[in-house]
Parts: C-alpha cells; sequence; structure tokens
C-alpha cells in the first residue's frame, strides 16, 4: 500500500444499507415533524401533501427499521467496545480540540461513532415498536390508556433522541472528519486517511490472514 492508493472501506451493500436508512430517516423526519406540531404541518407538502405523508409513514418507517437490521447484521461485530475504545474515550477532549497526535489509534468505528450506532440503533427500535402501536392503535381496547398514551410518548422521545444522533453524524461526517462523508457514498478512503482517522483498523487490513 501507499499513501495514495485507496483502500476499500465500506463495500456495495453496506452503502447501499447506508443509503436507504439515510434517506427513509430523512422523509421520516420530515414528516413526523409535519405531524407533531401544526406549526410544522407545512413540511408535508415535500412529500406530496397532508394525505400521503400520513399515508406512506408508517410504511417508510418499516423500510427503515429493515434498513437498520441489515446494517446491524453487517457491523454488529465492529460496535463492541473494546480496550482501545476505553483508552480512545478518555481522551475525548483532545479529539474533541483536533488534537490528533494526543488520540489513541482506533480500529474500523471509534468510541463516539460506536455510541451514535447504538442510540440511533436504539431509537429506530423503539420508533418501531410505538410506531407499530400507533399505527394499529384503533385495534387496542380502548381501557388500555396507559399503551395508547406511552406509546405516543416513547416514540416522540425516540424521536427527539434520534434526530439529535442524526444532526451529530452530519456535523461528524463533514465538518469534524473530512472525508468521512465521501467514504460512505464512495466506498473507499486513501491509506493516509486511514492512518490519521482508524489506524487500528488500517494495521489489520496489512495483516496477513493465516
Amino acid at each position: 500500500m501507499n499513501a495514495h492508493q485507496s483502500i476499500e472501506r465500506y463495500n456495495v451493500g453496506e452503502r447501499a444499507t447506508h443509503a436507504v436508512a439515510a434517506l427513509t430517516y430523512v422523509y421520516l423526519l420530515i414528516t413526523g415533524l409535519a405531524f407533531w406540531t401544526p406549526a410544522l404541518f407545512w413540511l408535508s407538502t415535500l412529500a406530496g401533501g397532508g394525505y400521503l405523508a400520513r399515508l406512506g409513514h408508517p410504511w417508510v418507517g418499516l423500510v427503515f427499521a429493515l434498513a437498520l437490521a441489515r446494517m446491524h447484521t453487517a457491523w454488529r461485530h465492529d460496535m463492541h467496545t473494546t480496550y482501545e475504545d476505553r483508552a480512545w474515550r478518555r481522551a475525548i477532549g483532545a479529539y474533541a480540540r483536533n488534537d490528533d497526535a494526543a488520540v489513541p489509534p482506533v480500529g474500523r468505528f471509534n468510541y463516539g461513532q460506536k455510541m451514535l450506532y447504538w442510540l440511533m440503533a436504539g431509537g429506530g427500535v423503539l420508533l418501531l415498536l410505538s410506531g407499530l402501536v400507533m399505527w394499529n392503535v384503533a385495534s387496542i381496547p380502548t381501557d388500555w390508556h396507559a399503551l395508547r398514551a406511552g406509546a405516543t410518548l416513547v416514540h416522540s422521545i425516540a424521536a427527539l433522541a434520534t434526530i439529535g444522533g442524526f444532526i451529530v453524524h452530519i456535523y461528524m461526517g463533514v465538518a469534524v472528519v473530512p472525508g468521512g462523508l465521501h467514504a460512505i457514498i464512495h466506498g473507499r478512503v486513501s491509506e493516509e486517511w486511514a492512518r490519521q482517522h482508524h489506524a487500528l483498523w488500517l494495521a489489520r487490513l496489512r495483516t496477513p490472514r493465516s
């Protein structure tokens, strides 16, 4: 390898799954905010109007859940917390200051990326379960008030949590780690980029497999 040689960071399947998850989440964000408050109902026009937005929101939610499940299948082994992650966590202040020399090397994903992943995955599960209750509310006995009210509350809290995570994800991929967005779209990074941001991952790629 050399500094100018590109390395595959995400394969076609991973990139396609991430794209589906991202696009469906944006749709759900727009339509969900439109339903959340009358002040934002105008957002429904971006999804074809109130009727189509209401019709499409739960179905697109199922597609988003399937994309998350596929993503979990592909990345679950990469998302376990390791000794290196704990060292990275202790140096998070240096990471925030962009003091790369003081940040310990990490594997394919750093601790912050892993925590963001689990936030979105956990939030996605809560959105799915609460959303199914809200979608089929007519089938729920009217005296099950706690389930109805609880589903609405859980859905709102999970939505706000994932919105926060989504904003952080975009900011990190665009501003904090230049090239991160390019990597998930095109799938490849330079060796220099890998050495700077994920040195342990690069080292493992270089290690011959027995």
